[in-house]
C-alpha cells in the first residue's frame, strides 16, 4: 500500500497572480521535479508552436493564458517549457479509466489513471478579472479531471482512445475551460462542438437546470446524448472506440444493476468508492487504478472527495467559500493498492 494525499489550495485574484503564486509553490516542488525528469525519460513526440497555442488560448479562455504568463514568470521558465509542461495544447496522453454516474442533482465519478501523473491538489479559484470560480482537483496544474463552477455547472470526462490525435487541447484543459467558461450544458456543448480536440473523450456535464448530457467527442467530430452512466466507450461514435472494451462494459452494466433510477447520492458514491462493489478499480500499472472518487450537487454548490477506496468523503461547502469563507486547508489522506511512485511524493 502506499500513502497520498492532496493539498488544499485556494486562490481569490486574477489569473496572472493565480499562475504566479502557483509557480512560486512549485518551484521546489516534488511535483514539478517529477514531471521534468519525465520528460528527460520520455522525450516528447509533439510540438508546439508559441504562436498557435496563444491564439488558441486567447480565443477559447484568454485568462488561462495569463496564468501560463504567471508561472512562466515565477519559475523562470521559457514559454516552451511552460506550454509542455502546463499548457495541455498538442501534448501527447496515456489511456485511462474513469467511471461516472449522475442524478438529479448529483454527479459521481471515479477518476481513474496512474499514481505517477497525479498532482495532489485540491482547487479553489475565484478569479477577479475574467471566468467563473471552480472547485475541484487539479491535474498537470493548470487543467482540471473534473469540478463545479459557480453557476453550479458540473463536469468530468472519461478517456475512449488516442489514435490519429487532432491539433487541440488535451482533456484537462478542456475540462477547465468548460467549467471557467460555460454556464449551461447548452453552453458546454456548443464549446466542444467549436474548440479543437487533441485525444477521442467523452464529457459528461450536469447543470442546475437537472440536465445531464454525454458528449462524446473526437479530432474529427462531436455527438451528444442524454444519459446518466459513462465508462470508456462510445456509443455515438463507435467507429472511434478501442478494440479492447470488456472492462468497460462490465463497469457500466456493474452500475446499471446497482442503479435502479433512484439511488441516492450517498449510495452512488459508495458504489463507485468501496472495493468490494465491483467499479473501483486497482489496475494502477495499466494505467487505470482508480486515485479519487468525487461527489458534486450543483444546486447546493457542496462537493465531497476521496482518496483511495472504502473512505467516507470530505465534504465542501463551495457557496460558502464563494462568500468569502476559507475551508480547513489541511491535507487530505489515503491508501492506494500499489508500490508506484506519486507525483506530489519524493
Amino acid at each position: 500500500m502506499t500513502n497520498i494525499h492532496v493539498d488544499i489550495t485556494q486562490f481569490r485574484g486574477s489569473h496572472y497572480d493565480f499562475g504566479y503564486a502557483q509557480g512560486m509553490t512549485l518551484r521546489d516542488s516534488a511535483v514539478l521535479h517529477n514531471r521534468q525528469d519525465n520528460w528527460r525519460v520520455r522525450t516528447p513526440r509533439f510540438k508546439i508552436d508559441e504562436h498557435e497555442a496563444e491564439n488558441a488560448f486567447i480565443q477559447f479562455a484568454p485568462g488561462i493564458w495569463d496564468e501560463l504568463l504567471g508561472l512562466r514568470d515565477a519559475l523562470n521558465m521559457s514559454m516552451q517549457g511552460v506550454l509542455r509542461d502546463f499548457g495541455h495544447y498538442r501534448v501527447n496522453m496515456k489511456p485511462s479509466g474513469c467511471s461516472i454516474l449522475t442524478g438529479a442533482d448529483f454527479m459521481v465519478r471515479n477518476y481513474d489513471y496512474h499514481p505517477l501523473t497525479y498532482d495532489g491538489r485540491y482547487s479553489f479559484f475565484q478569479p477577479s478579472d475574467q471566468g467563473y470560480a471552480i472547485i475541484g482537483p487539479a491535474s498537470r496544474i493548470t487543467g482540471r479531471m473534473d469540478g463545479m463552477n459557480e453557476k453550479g455547472l458540473v463536469m468530468g470526462y472519461n478517456f475512449m482512445q488516442r489514435r490519429k490525435p487532432g491539433d487541440g487541447f488535451t482533456c484537462f484543459m478542456i475540462g477547465r475551460m468548460i467549467l471557467e467558461t460555460c454556464v449551461t450544458v447548452d453552453d458546454a456543448i456548443q464549446l466542444l462542438k467549436e474548440i479543437p480536440h487533441r485525444g477521442s473523450f467523452s464529457y459528461v456535464v450536469l447543470d442546475r437546470n437537472e440536465k445531464t448530457y454525454v458528449i462524446e467527442a473526437s479530432p474529427r467530430s462531436v455527438e451528444v446524448r442524454q444519459a446518466y452512466i459513462c465508462t470508456n466507450h462510445f456509443e455515438l461514435l463507435k467507429h472511434e472506440n478501442r478494440h479492447h472494451l470488456d472492462d468497460s462494459y462490465r463497469r457500466m452494466n456493474r452500475i446499471k444493476e446497482e442503479n435502479t433510477g433512484s439511488i441516492n447520492a450517498y449510495d452512488a458514491f459508495r458504489l463507485l468508492n468501496d472495493k468490494g462493489k465491483g467499479v473501483f478499480s486497482d489496475l494502477y500499472k495499466s494505467w487505470a487504478g482508480t486515485i479519487h472518487t468525487t461527489a458534486y450537487f450543483p444546486k447546493d454548490l457542496k462537493a465531497w472527495f476521496a482518496l483511495g477506496g472504502d473512505q467516507e468523503p470530505v465534504e465542501f461547502d463551495f457557496a460558502s467559500w464563494l462568500k468569502g469563507v476559507d475551508v480547513a486547508q489541511k491535507p487530505i489522506y489515503g491508501d492506494l493498492d500499489t508500490h508506484l511512485g506519486i507525483a506530489n511524493m519524493n
